[in-house]
């Protein structure tokens, strides 16, 4: 799974998951396309609006932080956010997008380098590959530990719903 994407650079810490998905709207009986409207609207009202299928955001520290709302994977992903890139992610933001196959890269040297010479990278196409867990912008190239395991799995399986059934269709 190779992803190339624009990117959107988020370089403040503790994005948390009112600002991905506010509150507001937590108990609405909203589909994910209606959730992608209001992604990121507490903290960049103009993202829903101009975000395009493919794209790729470039994160702080501890990106998702807050609540554990599941809501907050759902919006992006359904907004065409192809993956995230970020120098960390807080734990349950990070468990709910592998249950959703929403991929979260946890980089910080290419985070911190998109961070440091952004204003030359701004108009560059980044391209995130997790088959081989390589990330690639101009002419630097980053690691990063793929995903293995179960983890992959559910993944692979296009999320954990995806994959329990997968799992209980083999027992019959």
């Amino acid at each position: 799974m190779k992803f190339t994407g624009r990117m959107w650079i988020f370089p403040d810490k503790n994005i948390n998951t009112d600002q991905i998905f506010p509150g507001k709207y937590t108990y609405d009986p909203l589909t994910p396309e209606q959730m992608a409207e209001h992604a990121l609207e507490d903290y960049l009202p103009s993202f829903a609006k101009e975000v395009q299928k493919g794209d790729i955001l470039i994160t702080g520290q501890n990106f998702g932080s807050g609540s554990s709302r599941e809501q907050a994977v759902t919006c992006l992903k359904a907004a065409g956010v192809a993956a995230i890139v970020g120098v960390s992610f807080a734990r349950i933001f990070y468990r709910n997008a592998i249950n959703n196959a929403f991929p979260l890269i946890p980089c910080p040297e290419a985070a911190q380098y998109i961070f440091e010479h952004a204003d030359v990278l701004k108009d560059e196409k980044i391209t995130v590959n997790l088959i081989d867990g390589t990330i690639a912008i101009k002419d630097k190239t980053f690691n990063f530990p793929p995903l293995t395991g179960e983890a992959l799995n559910i993944f692979k399986a296009g999320g954990l719903l995806e994959y329990t059934k997968k799992k209980l269709a083999q027992k019959k």
